[in-house]
């Protein structure tokens, strides 16, 4: 029954990853958050990486406005939040990648994402204090970074005659957010154009979003940039769309995402050893990235709330199917039951390869997000049976 995985997706939720952050990532001395973590939560890098914080006080945000008001979670969502309004922005406003734990700049990645999650928290903390400073400095971040991806020479990149999967995906997810607690029409104007943007990513050959195409169409697929997909971010981006959809519908845009769904679920599924592939190249050839074949936690993650989403929106059981399968290999490959949390990085055969919990990659997001959200999605589903 779909019910008894949303009651285990928020035990393990409430009763393992929450308390192994809350535990072990708060910084009390300098503020901010630990991401550089052990399997047992000691640090083994003391710098702070910016869209970890940002993450992590995003989370604390949500889980304070959604599941319950406990002043922990709204003082841990408020230590990120002081410590990133103090350290991480440079004097043009863009965002550092990294800060020492005291807060000195330590690098800078010349990308918007960290600013994407910085931004996302603010907004999300806004709500949470109800005060209007913090919503005003998401908005102005927000349009910041909009200049940033259409002109990457703000960040110090070149220019680029590609478009990438991700900035459609951030820009669609910070314009959701924000239309729902603005009335600005540009947010909505915004969130149909990516939608349009992530069509022209679609691979017609094999109904997957590939990362990579140029903005004036012309095929890249002889090199492999042009053949890349990563079919965990395709999921992703497809329940980004589906959500999309509920607020802006558009019947036939919506069955065509769940196709893409699932056939990226097959694209990426390893007959021999289970789990999702990382990356892969869309024609069979090799994939440039020696990590393609990899098992990660955040891939499992997206595919276990795109198959939530999924089978409470169309109550198909071909996705349901897909959800035990996916499901048993996430919770038997990454899941920590002894130190809580889970672990991050596994070889091709599902053996833990790395024993971190967190690091400048991973934090307390990917694997709460997806608990929670699924968690939330079957709950208002059972109540409206």
């Amino acid at each position: 029954m779909l019910s008894d995985y949303g009651r285990r997706y928020r035990t393990e939720l409430l009763e393992s990853v929450i308390p192994f952050w809350m535990k072990h990532s708060l910084d009390r001395e300098f503020g901010g958050y630990h991401s550089c973590l052990d399997r047992e939560g000691a640090v083994y890098d003391p710098r702070k990486y910016v869209w970890m914080l940002g993450r992590e006080a995003w989370m604390m945000s949500r889980l304070y406005n959604e599941v319950e008001k406990r002043v922990e979670w709204l003082d841990a969502a408020g230590l990120g939040i002081e410590f990133i309004r103090k350290n991480v922005f440079d004097e043009q406003g863009r965002c550092y990648f990294s800060v020492s734990r005291d807060g000195a700049p330590a690098g800078f990645q010349r990308k918007p994402y960290a600013a994407v999650f910085v931004m996302l928290a603010l907004l999300e903390y806004a709500k949470a204090t109800g005060r209007a400073e913090y919503l005003d400095e998401a908005q102005s971040l927000f349009w910041r970074i909009d200049d940033w991806i259409r002109d990457p020479r703000l960040l110090g990149r070149g220019a680029t005659e590609t478009s990438a999967l991700a900035d459609v995906m951030v820009q669609a997810s910070m314009a959701t957010e924000l239309h729902a607690v603005s009335d600005d029409p540009r947010y909505a104007e915004m969130i149909q154009g990516c939608v349009d943007r992530a069509f022209r990513h679609l691979d017609a050959g094999t109904n997957v979003f590939v990362e990579n195409v140029r903005f004036d169409g012309a095929s890249i697929r002889e090199y492999p940039e042009g053949r890349f997909c990563s079919p965990g971010h395709v999921i992703e981006v497809c329940w980004f769309l589906l959500h999309i959809f509920e607020k802006f519908p558009d019947a036939a845009r919506q069955a065509q995402v769940l196709t893409v769904m699932e056939s990226a679920l097959e694209l990426g599924w390893d007959r021999e050893f289970g789990g999702i592939e990382y990356f892969v190249d869309i024609e069979g050839k090799p994939a440039m990235q020696l990590e393609a074949r990899m098992k990660l936690w955040w891939v499992h993650t997206e595919a276990i709330y795109g198959l939530v989403l999924a089978a409470t929106l169309t109550k198909d059981s071909r996705w349901l199917k897909w959800l035990q399968k996916v499901d048993s290999y996430t919770f038997k490959t990454f899941a920590d039951p002894q130190y809580g949390e889970w672990f991050g990085y596994c070889d091709r055969q599902g053996n833990v390869s790395n024993q971190l919990k967190g690091g400048a990659y991973k934090g307390c997001f990917h694997v709460p997000r997806a608990l929670l959200f699924s968690a939330q999605r079957i709950e208002a589903s059972s109540a409206a049976l």
